[in-house]
């Protein structure tokens, strides 16, 4: 994570005390969206409610377009952007693993320790569920490292991938999420005509 706040104006430690605010107001804001519960974030699922797929695509458009002006005003280099390496393998297996979670238990990581922290007993036992599911990971991780570590791409982008800029790259991105948001709102007016 990087400085929070120039270290001219308050000294490093206080990093940390900001980033248990963020943490708290975003905590808040997901609660507020009603991203604790269960119902909600499966609805994607099953097709009657797509506030999460929304979420997801504005967040991810947002940052694109935030990154792309600070990088176009001076003050941000792609290239010391650290993209995480991709295991190719494990990244299927693991998304697999963790859809099934998420459509069974209704939540994912996050949004399960969201409905803890306002009580929720499915948060609970969800987040004991994903504790006993890191600790065999851990146990077993020397049978699992070579499955783990196969198909490793590196740190690839989308810009790799095609050969296109990031520019077109944010522009292609933006209208898929518009292209999403329509579609969705469709679905979920005739969905809301079906069970209403």
């Amino acid at each position: 994570m990087g400085p929070l706040i120039p270290h001219e104006i308050l000294s490093p430690e206080w990093n940390n005390v900001i980033a248990v605010f963020i943490g708290l107001a975003f905590g808040f804001i997901m609660e507020a969206s009603g991203f604790s519960s269960s119902r909600k974030l499966v609805g994607v699922f099953y097709g009657y409610d797509f506030a999460v797929l929304r979420v997801f695509f504005t967040a991810a458009i947002v940052s694109m377009i935030g990154i792309l002006y600070l990088s176009k005003l001076g003050y941000l280099n792609f290239d010391d952007l650290y993209v995480q390496p991709t295991y190719l393998r494990s990244a299927i297996i693991g998304s697999v693993i963790m859809g099934l979670g998420f459509v069974t238990g209704g939540f994912c990581p996050g949004t399960s320790l969201c409905a803890a922290g306002i009580g929720k007993l499915d948060g609970l036992v969800f987040i004991i569920g994903l504790m006993i599911g890191v600790v065999i990971f851990s146990e077993m991780f020397p049978l699992l490292e070579k499955t783990f570590n196969a198909d490793n791409l590196g740190g690839v982008t989308l810009k790799d991938t095609f050969g296109i800029s990031y520019e077109m790259t944010t522009v292609l991105f933006t209208v898929i999420g518009v292209i999403a948001f329509y579609v969705t709102t469709i679905i979920g007016r005739k969905i809301r005509n079906v069970w209403y």
